[in-house]
């Protein structure tokens, strides 16, 4: 299930993405010389009459465009490439930016579209009732809140003086938190208050063994339900772009919480645990599978933008410099920068390969 679930998430994704670059580049006129899925010795492939080499290659960690005028699969500039029609690196600033953003933005628009998809045939989670869902309707045994001194029939206005809409976002934003000191600002028989208190750290296991910690403060709603209320195909589209936005927001927050160090840097999962989760979500059925494709196609997204040197974000900040400076970096400047990125990716990589091995069943116990 790992192996077929990784192959069906991962193979599909990656030639979605590598899609968006490729038919962007061709739009504009620029020759691709090579369209593989995979890295490494090629498995399989043949040549199309645009001479473009389409194969599949030995390893499933990704894939590449190389456009004629690139040096390698990474797209490093070949200085050396004649000046012809067709030269990646001879089209429009503009241009490269765009095809360079093309696979990201189909990854991103993979992920809202099934989003989109999801809304419109079984509608939107929606909270009924006259009740306010941010009442306090009791407390677990081990609440931080009722130690704070909240009461039963509180009603929860803010988080740090953020305002909190429904008891589902001040559970969102209390989940993401462990561990952090907040003050939550309530609204108690017409009074205004506010209880500073620290979000418990609780670990949680899914049925598969899996572990997370999350953040809790101990509190039930007093009222309040969810029903799916129905939405059209075209009320579905702004509000899987919503959805798409929050969860982007949510990766932030966590990456800044690894670099703080408000969580272990073993969260962090590769291609193992990828395979992983994607053969258990296939075992849950189809939803579930569609459900997690979306989520990592928009990590691929997110990822792909990040301004890192050998992934498609470090090519656009390139382009921001080039724009700025009016001409592009040096060559030497820019092969270094090449190299460091290579080395930071392969770096995470090794990282988050460990995290995986060490997380597999086999060493549980």
């Amino acid at each position: 299930m790992y192996l077929a679930g990784f192959l069906l998430l991962l193979g599909p994704l990656v030639t979605v993405h590598e899609l968006g670059h490729l038919l962007v580049g061709r739009w504009f006129g620029v020759k691709a010389e090579a369209f593989s899925v995979g890295f490494g010795r090629e498995i399989a492939g043949f040549t199309d009459k645009r001479g473009t080499r389409w194969k599949l290659s030995l390893l499933p960690l990704g894939g590449y465009v190389q456009f004629a005028g690139d040096m390698n699969p990474a797209s490093v500039p070949d200085a050396t490439a004649p000046p012809e029609d067709g030269n990646f690196q001879n089209a429009a600033l503009w241009k490269r930016a765009l095809i360079v953003a093309a696979g990201p933005v189909t990854n991103l628009m993979l992920t809202i579209a099934i989003f989109a998809a999801f809304f419109s045939i079984f509608g939107k989670p929606t909270i009924a009732g006259e009740e306010d869902s941010r009442t306090v309707g009791g407390f677990s045994e081990t609440s931080v809140a009722r130690a704070a001194g909240l009461a039963v029939g509180d009603t929860i206005t803010a988080i740090d003086g953020s305002p909190i809409a429904d008891f589902e976002q001040l559970k969102r934003a209390v989940m993401l938190n462990p561990g952090k000191a907040i003050v939550l600002s309530v609204e108690r028989d017409g009074a205004q208050l506010d209880f500073p208190l620290t979000i418990a750290r609780k670990t949680e296991t899914d049925q598969f063994g899996n572990a997370s910690a999350i953040g809790q403060i101990g509190v039930a709603p007093a009222g309040g339900q969810y029903v799916l209320e129905e939405v059209s195909v075209l009320a579905a589209v702004p509000l899987a772009v919503r959805q798409s936005g929050e969860l982007m927001g949510l990766m932030l927050t966590g990456i800044k919480q690894i670099v703080v160090g408000d969580r272990s840097i073993k969260e962090l999962g590769g291609p193992i645990k990828i395979a992983k989760y994607s053969g258990e979500q296939m075992s849950l059925g189809v939803l579930a599978f569609v459900n997690f494709a979306a989520l990592i196609s928009l990590n691929l997204a997110f990822i792909n933008f990040l301004p890192i040197p050998a992934l498609d974000g470090g090519h656009l900040m390139f382009y921001a410099v080039e724009a700025v400076r009016r001409k592009p970096l040096g060559p030497q400047a820019t092969e270094w920068a090449y190299r460091t990125g290579i080395g930071l990716v392969l770096m995470f990589m090794a990282v988050v390969t460990v995290n995986d091995v060490v997380s597999l069943p086999i060493f549980a116990r």
